[in-house]
């Protein structure tokens, strides 16, 4: 069974989500918030295996609750479902945490379907944000340096160069498959290398690979300009 919590502010579209949670024998709503902070005591109580977390909500938002629950409970993973599309919130939900980020006009079945996924360790983005996400990070929402004196977040110097091209290509949105056909390998040996990169950085999923990626100017893969 996968315990879900629900966080949004508008009671009518959490009714909706625990009735269609609730009615899929694997998925089991174990509560309701309506606001951040009240998400955060609630996934404290209940230790979710997922939450579905809305970003704009009164006295804490999404966002922060995603980063203060991800850094309390690392078993419990986080999907964002917003009706923006605004490339800050995108970026925002991934460094605060969550494995997914979607829209609330996804289909029902799909939803079911991410909440699985994701308790699974994978990682989701909307099609139709992942592409802008890229170009707008690297364009213009690309952090301030740090200080030269701070450690950098990631240490990527143990990457191979072709685990340092997978890496880009992960947070290009690529899926094993198609990775594999871009660096004419076998879908399992592209599994293996995403799965030492994990190991070696520290990362929870593939969404924590794409920040990673961003953070280190990877974007986009192997032979970027």
């Amino acid at each position: 069974m996968i315990k879900v919590l629900l966080v949004d502010d508008q009671p009518l579209l959490r009714a909706g989500f625990r009735a269609l949670m609730n009615a899929v024998p694997d998925l089991e709503v174990v509560g309701e918030a309506g606001d951040g902070d009240t998400a955060v005591t609630l996934a404290a109580q209940t230790r979710p295996d997922v939450v579905l977390m809305d970003v704009q909500m009164p006295r804490a938002d999404g966002l922060g609750a995603t980063a203060r629950i991800t850094a309390s409970l690392p078993g419990t993973r986080v999907i964002v479902l917003t009706t923006f599309e605004l490339d800050e919130y995108v970026f925002g939900a991934l460094k605060a945490g969550a494995s997914g980020f979607l829209l609330k006009d996804i289909e029902p079945e799909a939803l079911i379907d991410a909440v699985r996924l994701v308790h699974e360790g994978q990682a989701l983005l909307a099609p139709q944000v992942t592409g802008r996400l890229i170009q707008a990070y690297v364009t213009t929402q690309r952090p301030t340096p740090a200080p030269s004196s701070a450690p950098p977040r990631n240490d990527l110097t143990g990457l191979t160069h072709r685990e340092r091209d997978i890496l880009g290509l992960v947070a290009a949105g690529m899926s094993n498959k198609e990775i594999a056909e871009e660096l004419v390998l076998s879908p399992l040996t592209v599994k293996t290398h995403v799965s030492r990169v994990l190991g070696k950085l520290g990362a929870r999923d593939r969404a924590q690979l794409v920040v990673i990626a961003y953070e280190n100017d990877l974007a986009g893969g192997p032979n970027r300009s």
